[in-house]
């Protein structure tokens, strides 16, 4: 009898279990330990959760951060609203300097990685120069803890600190930035894929190799 029917059930039947690991892959980044951790790793900013930010302030803001890496300044941004947005570790809520430490631990593997926080509390920073990171000192602290204040006062930011570092972002380059981005969606779907991609190729590998060793079948 022919094995075909039974391997063809399978195949379908992994490909949804494929497609069920893809779907669940966001929620599970949701749920870990230090949210933007995760993020951070393929993107240039971490949104709270809630409150959110606007969609208009988180293109202005990805622009910038995109413009800065251009200029030398690959600098990554966490804007943490309430303690929600450190998952497992909301003792350290306003306390940016020492979230700063840990996350740049996090994301931090072959090189210096400059790095900003916002909180309402004010600002920590990692990976910067001396001047830079006296600077961060002398700026204004969030108007409010919502979202939109502390992307704002991320921006302004962002642009003080690659100025200082050496590596200033030119208004022209900061607008025209805005339509590519640096920090969305996008990052996260590649992912996805990718794992999706990975998970359904071993299982096919695995598939094939049973069916070799155990031989054609009998008639």
């Amino acid at each position: 009898m022919s094995r075909r029917p039974a391997f063809a059930t399978r195949l379908t039947a992994l490909f949804a279990v494929v497609l069920a690991l893809g779907a669940a892959l966001p929620a599970v980044a949701l749920a870990d330990g230090d949210p933007a951790s995760d993020v951070l790793l393929g993107e240039n900013v971490f949104y709270p959760y809630s409150p959110a930010v606007s969609s208009s302030l988180q293109k202005s803001l990805n622009a910038t951060t995109a413009a800065a890496k251009r200029a030398g300044f690959p600098i990554k941004v966490a804007l943490i609203a309430s303690p929600v947005d450190l998952g497992v570790i909301p003792d350290l809520f306003g306390k940016p300097q020492k979230y700063a430490t840990f996350l740049d631990q996090e994301i931090s593997f072959r090189a210096k990685q400059p790095l900003l926080v916002v909180m309402p509390a004010g600002y920590g920073v990692q990976g910067l120069s001396s001047k830079a990171t006296s600077t961060v000192a002398t700026l204004p602290k969030p108007t409010s803890g919502q979202g939109n204040a502390l992307a704002t006062a991320a921006q302004s930011a962002v642009t003080k600190l690659a100025e200082v570092s050496g590596h200033p972002i030119s208004a022209a380059e900061n607008s025209s930035s805005s339509s590519s981005g640096g920090g969305g969606s996008s990052g996260t779907l590649v992912v996805i894929l990718a794992v999706a991609a990975v998970i359904a190729a071993g299982a096919l590998a695995a598939i094939t190799l049973r069916r070799r060793h155990t031989g054609p079948a009998s008639r």
